[in-house]
């Protein structure tokens, strides 16, 4: 969790350890931020995000034991994201751009992908990005990514119907990518409207986030034509 004095709490998960060690130089050289613990596997990354609950978890796709993918399934379960006081966000490191696996991770709550060749100026802004709750890819290299997870949609379940005309409005607007001050343009709304619209979709659709919205979008045949 935050911790007490308002850093954004930070676990390093890769199973090289002169890699940990070096981003946890860079983690904790920034302001508002820290590192709280590193695990070298999967298996240990699920135990400590139960034990330390960090808010962000850098997170390698390839480990051995349990990968990245699997781990952030795990940490993402129902039973499990139930049982912590704030939400955890993950951000997966990888060597490949628009990896396949990566896509997997986001599928299963991750809220984007880093290179692991980043600057540190890249790597401070996406985890004040993740833990506002936002994605740390462009939209269309999320969309690009999502494309080949979804073989087949869905219908939208019967809470997408119980969403309102605005709501329904700023829900397409979330999975095209827009910001809440582009949203709030488009809708004619403040952006405090726009994010009180936001909250009700998270909560009537129970989503964690607006990466989700955009999962959801995709798993359900709703991604905007304009997207």
């Amino acid at each position: 969790m935050t911790g007490d004095d308002g850093d954004i709490t930070v676990l390093l998960v890769d199973d090289q350890e002169l890699f940990r060690e070096g981003v946890r130089v860079i983690v904790d050289a920034q302001d508002g931020m820290r590192v709280v613990g590193s695990a070298g596997n999967g298996l240990e990354a699920v135990r400590m995000v139960d034990e330390l609950m960090p808010d962000v978890v850098l997170m390698d796709i390839r480990m051995p034991d349990m990968d990245g993918v699997e781990a952030t399934r795990q940490i993402f379960l129902p039973d499990r994201a139930a049982r912590r006081a704030a939400p955890v966000r993950v951000v997966v490191l990888t060597t490949f751009n628009l990896d396949d696996r990566a896509a997997t991770a986001i599928r299963h709550g991750a809220s984007g992908f880093l290179l692991k060749d980043t600057t540190p100026l890249m790597l401070r802004d996406a985890i004040r990005t993740v833990h506002a709750g936002n994605a740390v890819l462009a939209p269309q290299d999320l969309s690009t990514l999502l494309d080949g997870q979804f073989r087949s949609r869905t219908p939208p379940p019967p809470a997408y119907l119980s969403l309102t005309d605005k709501e329904r409005e700023v829900f397409a607007a979330v999975a095209r990518g827009l910001s809440n001050t582009e949203i709030a343009g488009l809708v004619f709304a403040s952006e405090s409207t726009v994010k009180t619209h936001v909250g009700a979709i998270l909560r009537k659709l129970e989503l964690r986030d607006r990466v989700q919205i955009v999962v959801f979008a995709h798993a359900h045949g709703l991604i905007p034509p304009s997207l």
